[in-house]
């Protein structure tokens, strides 16, 4: 009889069921609100990508990361865990966002933090709208693309319109978008939209001139800010993996420095990282380069949570 294996967990965390007693609680939501015609199978494996791409890195934790400048979780009192990938299913967006809501609700309950793998760019709509009763939030949408469009292909809660949803929820106080460049999802008429509802848009070439200072002074200080990651932000000699790859992106190390300074000055309520295509990750380096970023993110998570 073959010994059973236990589910492979992402760098950090421990196979759970519940996200109780934890401090940060990762899942995987593989499936958004589907476009009709447009398949949205390629993203369901990023997760597991992820989980994989640092299997050998979680044996190192004790190790000293240079990045954080000590160990990827320095109290060995922190608990995050890994709840899984959601069994979502292609075409129910309904049902799929219910599901996304319902587990980061039930996290957020339990007073950990919730760190979402998408999936397209659809499913933090649903991640979103679960912040609702608590404190009001700023979205930092770190994305090629400004996700404005009211609807597409008669489809208000696609990945197209991500942005104008979260500002439809009343405790999303602010949003800062991040790292535009290239041809989007945006015509004029839905630029105009996101500027007039007072979304402060910071493209990919302003960072570049300006650095990411452009970009932090428009987080206020001890905020709660939901960190809405989409990969295609980075450029595409750094991350041809995604969908729609395009120079003039982001670097790496440009996105990772964001949110290092984000968690400076703010607290990080909720992660989200989207818009990964395992099919077109030829040597593992894309998934590795993504896991390495939300590897960080939890390190940074762990240095502003309080243990008793």
């Amino acid at each position: 009889m073959a010994t059973p294996t236990k589910p492979l967990s992402f760098i950090g965390t421990v196979p759970a069921r519940l996200p109780k007693g934890a401090h940060a609680a990762l899942f995987g939501a593989p499936h958004g609100t589907p476009y009709r015609g447009i398949d949205n199978r390629p993203h369901a494996k990023s997760a597991d990508s992820f989980r994989a791409a640092l299997k050998e890195d979680a044996l190192w934790l004790d190790h000293w990361d240079f990045d954080l400048g000590g160990p990827l979780l320095p109290d060995t009192k922190f608990k995050a865990v890994d709840l899984g990938n959601l069994p979502t299913r292609s075409p129910d967006g309904p049902g799929n966002r219910k599901k996304i809501e319902t587990i980061t609700k039930s996290i957020l309950a339990a007073g950990a933090v919730p760190l979402m793998f998408g999936g397209d760019d659809s499913v933090p709509i649903p991640f979103i709208s679960a912040f609702a009763g608590g404190p009001p939030i700023t979205v930092l949408q770190i994305d090629a693309h400004i996700d404005w469009r009211e609807e597409r292909y008669r489809e208000r809660l696609g990945y197209s319109s991500t942005m104008r949803r979260a500002s439809e929820q009343s405790h999303v106080w602010r949003i800062v978008q991040a790292g535009a460049h290239g041809l989007g999802s945006a015509r004029r008429g839905e630029f105009e939209d996101a500027q007039k509802w007072g979304a402060h848009i910071i493209p990919s070439k302003t960072i570049h001139s300006h650095g990411i200072a452009s970009v932090l002074n428009l987080i206020e200080p001890d905020s709660h800010v939901l960190i809405s990651l989409d990969l295609d932000v980075l450029d595409a000699a750094v991350m041809p993996a995604v969908a729609y790859p395009s120079p003039g992106g982001l670097s790496y190390l440009q996105v990772v420095e964001l949110i290092m300074g984000v968690a400076a000055k703010a607290r990080i309520a909720g992660f989200t990282m989207v818009e990964f295509v395992p099919k077109k990750d030829i040597n593992g380096v894309s998934a590795y380069t993504a896991g390495r970023i939300a590897a960080l993110t939890l390190g940074m998570i762990a240095r502003q949570t309080k243990i008793s």
